[in-house]
């Protein structure tokens, strides 16, 4: 045909298929854009850019692809093939190729009648391959992000209660000459503070920061931070008098101190403090014998002496001395309070006052203190208060309103955040009666994605089938295409689970594109199965020749995505975790769902069309007795 003329045949052919393929793919996004917390931010990203590059490339298609190909294509003979055209030294490839794809054709339409005519057979098959999806599915460790080499590190110091800040100085200029000396190669500074760390604040903590070089400069495997850490944690793990943890900070930093899980242990039973310390030595003694996890610290200062006076209230009553006195009292004598300003030199200077140093540091000074009381007297301290030295919390640590102890902790190589958080969760099961546990940060970020997982899958796949519904203008035949889905996602989990990720934020997105772009061959598919039936043709030989002529465009669009995705399942360096996860689906999902897919869209549509359009099936049958190699499986 002449170029005005096939362009106009070839839009009435295709565009209610690149319809239907702009819209569903854009339904798979478009719901992730409403889900709400951290997670909905990150499919937000995704849904918004994808779904309107889909549906900008759908108007491409249908208005200014025509327009190009009405006016820049030539006038070709009968017989022409494609390869003609090409450059001179070109030319053998391109026949070549062409014979290649001719033969393979005629391959797969002679595979596809052996499908047709064995369909009990290749549906067992089909259930067989659903099986063993759903098995790698739900036994695929799980995660909320991959860690990233961020090209930080941080080190957190803890000393024995009543230790200097001179002791945790020296401890972290050990930690500062190892990384400075020993991995100077990835180590581009270290600083530290002394007296404060995500533990909290006290004389015998302290953070170090380590700065690593850039990317490009740290190519070798043994560079990267995690090999980095854990020799560091060899080295710390000898230092006596200390405890020194190395770790890399979390994936999304405002979620978390570290890379691993962030638990809290919760006294929900009101045992008190020292059963609850006696239930973390105990989940503490639990997890460093288990294989599963690794680094299991508590995240908190740990009991120190203290000095607690015991105030007799019914005395200081009948004295009359109201509380407010008592506290004020105490607080200025050993903390200080401000009681005034005045003016030296010009300048307006803060009265604070405390007792002088000889008379606030040891208890036996409370004696000396005097308290007024509501008659204006000075009632002596020791008249109505006692006191007596015990161990207890430096800072009263809450979680949701209940006394907790947070704990960290990271997966054992070759374990994801999931297996982890499940083994601490065992753990916490064979602890005394009235302790719970919760979790915050990523991993509570990380259990509500899971428990979201199966509502975006399952509102996804809804939405795919109403759409296809009002594509097709009929409720039975989306099925063909729902069935689909499955073995997309086959290739997404198979990959996935054999390179070592794990089920996280970045898989469900690329889960996610696999269905939609599984439902893309269906239709593409289908769709012309459907044209060949209202022209006339029977049922097997319009699904024979739909597959036969889309054979190729199927595989040109697959491979393309394919083609332009394999980069990032291949990518290192910075990001390289959240590509790595996207890529691996994308393209696991792409192989499965263009070279498994293509044999069972036409056994579904026939099966499907045949189930609810019997009559009609049947006429087709009769029509064509040698389509298939058994009419008797129909």
């Amino acid at each position: 045909l002449p170029p005005k003329e096939a362009t106009a045949k070839s839009m009435d052919q295709i565009t209610s298929a690149l319809i239907g393929i702009g819209i569903v793919l854009s339904a798979v996004f478009g719901p992730m854009a409403f889900f709400p917390g951290s997670t909905g931010i990150i499919y937000r990203q995704f849904s918004v850019t994808i779904a309107s590059a889909m549906l900008l490339s759908v108007l491409v298609a249908l208005i200014l692809t025509p327009v190009l190909c009405a006016s820049l294509l030539k006038p070709v003979p009968p017989g022409h093939r494609p390869s003609d055209n090409a450059i001179f030294f070109l030319r053998p490839f391109f026949r070549w190729f062409d014979r290649m794809i001719d033969r393979f054709r005629d391959l797969y339409v002679r595979l596809v009648g052996h499908v047709l005519g064995k369909k009990f057979r290749y549906v067992l098959i089909y259930f067989i391959l659903v099986g063993l999806m759903g098995y790698l599915f739900l036994h695929l460790p799980t995660a909320y992000l991959p860690d990233e080499d961020q090209g930080i590190l941080l080190v957190q110091a803890k000393l024995p209660s009543g230790s200097t800040l001179e002791q945790t100085e020296n401890i972290l200029k050990q930690a500062e000459q190892y990384f400075l000396s020993h991995e100077k190669d990835a180590v581009e500074s270290f600083a530290y503070v002394s007296g404060i760390s995500f533990s909290g604040q006290g004389q015998n903590v302290g953070l170090g920061f380590v700065k690593l070089k850039d990317w490009k400069l740290r190519e070798r495997p043994d560079l990267k931070v995690g090999p980095i850490a854990g020799r560091a944690m060899r080295v710390f793990s000898q230092i006596k008098g200390a405890m020194v943890f190395c770790f890399p900070p979390p994936a999304i930093i405002e979620l978390g101190n570290a890379t691993g899980f962030d638990f809290e242990l919760l006294d929900f039973g009101g045992i008190g403090h020292q059963k609850l310390m006696a239930a973390r030595n105990q989940l503490l003694g639990m997890a460093m014998r288990d294989p599963r996890v690794i680094r299991v610290r508590p995240n908190g200062m740990e009991d120190v002496p203290e000095y607690k006076i015991d105030v007799d209230w019914e005395r200081a009553g009948a004295q009359g001395i109201p509380i407010t006195s008592i506290n004020n009292t105490i607080a200025a004598a050993f903390g200080g309070a401000y009681v005034n300003d005045f003016v030296r030199a010009g300048r307006v200077k803060k009265a604070y006052l405390q007792a002088d140093a000889p008379y606030r540091m040891l208890p036996e000074d409370l004696k000396k203190l005097y308290v007024r009381n509501s008659s204006g007297k000075m009632v002596p301290f020791s008249s109505f208060a006692s006191g007596h030295w015990r161990y207890g919390a430096a800072k009263l640590e809450r979680y949701n309103g209940f006394p907790s102890i947070n704990i960290w902790g990271e997966p054992a190589p070759g374990r994801s955040s999931g297996e982890a958080m499940a083994t601490m969760e065992e753990c916490v099961s064979k602890l005394p009666t009235g302790i719970a546990y919760d979790w915050t940060g990523l991993s509570y970020q990380e259990r509500m994605a899971t428990a979201q997982a199966p509502l975006v899958y399952g509102f996804t796949a809804f939405v795919i089938f109403l759409f296809l519904a009002a594509l097709y203008e009929s409720w039975p035949i989306p099925l063909a295409n729902l069935l689909m889905l499955p073995l997309g996602v086959l290739g997404a989990t198979v990959a996935t689970w054999s390179r070592g990720l794990y089920n996280d934020v970045y898989f469900q997105i690329g889960f996610l594109t696999t269905m939609g772009l599984s439902t893309k061959n269906a239709i593409l598919i289908i769709q012309f199965i459907k044209e060949r039936l209202n022209h006339g043709e029977g049922l097997i030989e319009a699904t024979l020749g739909a597959a036969r002529v889309r054979l190729r465009p199927v595989m040109m669009t697959s491979l393309a995505f394919f083609f332009g995705v394999l980069p990032l399942a291949l990518a290192t360096g910075a990001g390289a975790g959240a590509e790595n996860g996207i890529g691996t689906a994308v393209c696991g999902g792409m192989l499965s769902a263009t070279f498994i897919d293509l044999f069972y869209i036409p056994l579904f549509f026939v099966l499907v069309y045949s189930l609810f359009k019997g009559k009609q099936f049947r006429q087709a049958l009769k029509q064509h007795p040698d389509a298939t190699d058994s009419q008797e499986g129909y």
